[in-house]
């Protein structure tokens, strides 16, 4: 008898809170093995592979190509081995767990619930690839029967215990019979009614530290709501939510019947209503989701948070030009105009460090960092991605242009990975390649500066005390003025320039 385990779409880190599938890698009914890849998902920052956890037989896909998932939503079930020989390929996919003796209960149940992997399927965690953390065992077993029921009437399903999930898929009625159960009771959360949640249950079930932040930031107990994700898992929606019925009840006492009659989050409705009359109709309307909106998101948090300025100068790049064909005419492989460039800002933020750094708001302090971690813009046909090359102060010129390379490559395949798109701490944004000479970048939240490089044409320009044609070319550097004033903003925007006109200048910190 084969045990139906389920597989969800995984916790991808960084703040991810969903993915689009864009092809699934294997189909109903195929045999896979402990961690190989069966979907491949898009997210905010890169394409990823995602791993299954088990080895057996895939009995179920959950959404199509196109579609977009929460995390936690089902991606698929996997039929393993009898449980009575203990389950094999469970240990296997690194639950570290063994199978539980309750897995038997939920044998051949492919429904979301099943007991099944209360033991080790469920309790290793949404990770990519071996399974193994503890906190969902915690999650999963914390039941709210005195919120459901108080909230809801009572709902026999909901007060089974930590078999609660096998009886209600054994039974194709009850989760229909308790769907509408949790909604209610998540949007009458925030009523002072609801508050039955003791705080000391276990872990908020919470979809991202994103949410808890949004909470947190708004004064929003996330104890005192029910999440409608799967197995009350807490969505940004939901958050939100209770934070527009709030104010709506501080604003007029009159709506508050009227979060029950709405159970589900409905952003649309609102940001329809939020339109002015005069908004024109019709169009095109692309959804801000992936890069885009990763983009749109961060870029809107930078200018909300960073009280940016910018400044910039006209350089003579004509020394630096030569000095890079000097180099790959003496052999060995070719060194790039951006790996200067990247050498030229290490060089200049040891000098002025204070640019290499982020502001922390909590605690109100600005925090000097000693690595430098270089991010660089990237345009890609998913949109702008910025790679990070990290410890580039510790790296020449040779070895930032063989990362370089590698970056933009895995960038153009949409093979790069979160990790490679965070942890940032400058950025360097060579917007000439698009045939432009200045711009005033936005800077890359948390981070404290960006150095925008336009195209290098030939001017006229004064040199040696005559008018010659030089190659020029300018710098803009937008920085955060809560980490430094003018002074230093100039002062590193004035070394760089120094450095792209007499390269030898670096010999300096060589």
């Amino acid at each position: 008898m084969a045990q139906v385990l389920e597989f969800k779409l995984p916790d991808l880190g960084e703040g991810l809170t969903e993915a689009e599938i864009v092809r699934w890698l294997v189909q109903v009914g195929d045999v896979v093995a402990v961690d190989q890849p069966v979907v491949e998902v898009e997210t905010a920052k890169a394409m990823v592979e995602v791993p299954c956890p088990y080895g057996g037989v895939v009995t179920a896909r959950f959404g199509e190509e196109g579609e977009e998932l929460p995390v936690g939503a089902p991606l698929l079930t996997v039929a393993v081995g009898a449980p009575a020989d203990g389950g094999p390929g469970l240990p296997d996919a690194g639950t570290g767990t063994g199978t539980s003796t309750a897995a038997g209960t939920g044998a051949g149940t492919p429904a979301p619930g099943s007991g099944a992997g209360k033991g080790s399927a469920e309790g290793s965690g949404n990770v990519l690839v071996g399974y193994g953390t503890g906190a969902p065992p915690a999650r999963r077993r914390r039941v709210r029967p005195t919120a459901l029921t108080s909230a809801a009437s009572g709902t026999p399903g909901a007060s089974a215990g930590g078999t609660s999930g096998a009886a209600t898929s054994a039974n194709g009625s009850s989760p229909a019979a308790t769907a509408p159960a949790a909604p209610a009771a998540r949007v009458t959360a925030p009523a002072p009614a609801t508050v039955g949640t003791a705080p000391g249950e276990g872990p908020v079930p919470v979809i991202s530290p994103l949410v808890r932040r949004l909470a947190r930031e708004n004064g929003l107990d996330l104890r005192e709501l029910h999440g409608s994700g799967p197995d009350g898992l807490i969505l940004r929606a939901d958050v939100e939510y209770a934070l527009r019925a709030a104010a709506g009840r501080a604003q007029a006492p009159q709506p508050a019947a009227a979060p029950a009659a709405h159970p589900a989050p409905q952003p649309q409705p609102s940001a329809a209503a939020a339109r002015p009359s005069s908004a024109p109709t019709g169009g095109v309307r692309v959804p801000l989701k992936g890069v885009r909106g990763a983009v749109a998101d961060k870029l809107s948090r930078s200018r909300r948070e960073i009280p940016d300025a910018t400044c910039w100068v006209d350089a003579d790049a004509t020394e630096l030009m030569r000095a890079r064909t000097a180099m790959n005419a003496a052999g060995g492989p070719k060194i790039s105009l951006l790996a200067l460039l990247a050498r030229i800002c290490t060089a200049a933020l040891a000098r002025y460090p204070e640019l290499n750094s982020f502001v922390d708001t909590e605690a109100r302090e600005v925090v000097q960092l000693d690595h430098v971690h270089l991010g660089f813009a990237a345009q890609t046909e998913r949109g702008l991605v910025v790679p990070v090359v990290r410890d580039a102060h510790a790296r020449d010129a040779e070895s930032l242009t063989a990362e370089f390379a590698r970056l933009t490559e895995a960038a153009r395949d949409g093979r790069l990975t979160p990790a490679e798109l965070t942890g940032g701490t400058f950025t360097l944004n060579n917007y000439g390649v698009f045939g432009v000479d200045g711009s005033t970048p936005i800077v890359n939240h948390p981070e404290a500066a960006m150095l925008g490089v336009g195209r290098i044409v030939p001017k006229p320009w004064v040199h040696e005390g005559e008018l010659a044609v030089r190659q020029v070319v300018q710098l803009s550097l937008t920085f955060d003025h809560r980490v430094c004033d003018g002074g230093t903003a100039g002062g590193f925007l004035r070394h760089v320039a120094d450095c792209v006109e007499q390269p030898a200048v670096l010999l300096r910190t060589l």
